[in-house]
């Protein structure tokens, strides 16, 4: 008969993906070990073998949960029907916002996706690109006619993500700008920047 799940089974298990991220992102997934990861997390080895068979595997669910933590924020803010710009802005406040307490997740899907077997490099990059999709869509919308017959849409969508995807490398609650006020500054910087287009 299969074992039944713990009723905080889920929450354990989100639980257990932050700390280890952390120490992942801390020392290195190289060098970081799963009885290391186990201590860190107040578990037994055998606890963290249970959720997770192998360190490969813990690692793509850090990564994997983290872009459907951003996909599903940033489904959830997206509003066609509002002005172009305010659309965009409302996505990158989004983004910005999920990213929040999760630089360590952050800086995992951008150093160490490659680490992975590349069955799960690319069901990863399978979601990153359709968070790439979202943006652009987005993007073209604030002046489609910049973007008709050119290449340039891929570019300038990636050249958001340059702005976005480094944030937490210098970013500070309490610095000189608020999360909400960065998504306002890097919104109308890319905008500009497509208005020069044409």
């Amino acid at each position: 008969m299969a074992r039944t799940r713990a009723k905080d089974y889920d929450d354990k298990r989100q639980a257990m993906l932050h700390q280890a991220a952390s120490v992942f992102a801390r020392d290195g997934y190289d060098r970081a070990s799963m009885a290391g990861v186990a201590a860190e997390c107040g578990v037994s080895k055998a606890l963290l073998y249970h959720y997770y068979a192998s360190k490969e595997a813990l690692l793509f669910d850090i990564v994997n949960s983290h872009l459907e933590e951003l996909i599903d924020a940033v489904d959830a803010a997206d509003e066609a029907s509002l002005p172009a710009e305010e659309r965009l802005e409302r996505l990158v406040a989004a983004l910005l916002e999920a990213y929040r307490d999760a630089d360590a997740e952050h800086k995992l899907q951008i150093g160490a996706m490659q680490l992975l077997p590349e069955a799960d490099q690319a069901r990863l990059k399978s979601l990153e690109r359709d968070l790439v999709a979202r943006f652009a869509e987005a993007v073209r919308a604030i002046d489609p006619e910049a973007f008709e017959g050119t290449p340039l849409l891929k570019p300038v969508t990636m050249s958001l993500f340059g702005m976005l995807n480094w944030f937490y490398m210098w970013f500070r609650d309490g610095g000189p700008v608020s999360r909400r006020e960065y998504a306002g500054l890097a919104t109308k910087l890319l905008v500009g920047g497509i208005r020069g287009l044409t």
